[in-house]
């Protein structure tokens, strides 16, 4: 594990791909490393939830994946969203049909679930830059206000609140899950 918070100057993302993984990860843009926050409670039972949700929906049928913390590096950065979805025949492979280890695209969908020390606007430039760089949808999950900002291209962002239902990848049209739903993951009782 490497300390980011010692690494000063302006690094490449070929230098960046070389250093160690920090836990939580580190992601990089325009030359700075930042450290990701520890997830915490709200945050961790959404992001395991809500992958498994996709993937109970995807996987069967091999529409689609959902990987939780990947990395994926393009467009001149590196990024570990919390939730990323790749359509199934995007899904980087090895010669052997195994899954690769190294994702070097954007996905085609990108979740975000914002700790509470962390800056709104950073977590919406990455979703920007995703959609910049060909993503189909992003969603920022706003555990505060129980909403989903959700994010298309050439498209204003939108929010999502209570028994609205959110829009998915067109794969996965068949498959509706309202706001208040993924609230209700955060029930114990």
């Amino acid at each position: 594990m490497v300390a980011v918070n010692r690494i000063k100057q302006k690094l490449t993302l070929e230098e960046f791909c070389q250093l160690p993984e920090t836990k939580p990860a580190s992601e990089y843009a325009n030359g700075a490393i930042e450290q990701k926050p520890m997830p915490q409670g709200e945050h961790s039972i959404l992001q395991i939830r809500l992958g498994t949700a996709i993937n109970e929906i995807a996987l069967p049928a091999k529409l689609a994946h959902a990987f939780t913390e990947l990395r994926s590096t393009f467009g001149g950065r590196s990024i570990v969203p919390d939730i990323t979805v790749f359509s199934w025949e995007r899904i980087p492979q090895t010669e052997t049909g195994r899954i690769a280890n190294k994702f070097e695209l954007y996905p085609d969908w990108v979740i975000e679930i914002p700790s509470p020390e962390q800056s709104a606007n950073k977590v919406i430039k990455k979703i920007l830059f995703c959609l910049q760089q060909g993503t189909e949808l992003g969603w920022l999950i706003d555990t505060k206000d129980e909403s989903v900002m959700i994010f298309q291209p050439n498209q204003l962002p939108e929010i999502k609140s209570g028994e609205e239902i959110l829009p998915v990848l067109e794969s996965l049209q068949d498959w509706q899950l309202s706001v208040a739903e993924i609230f209700n993951w955060l029930r114990v009782n």
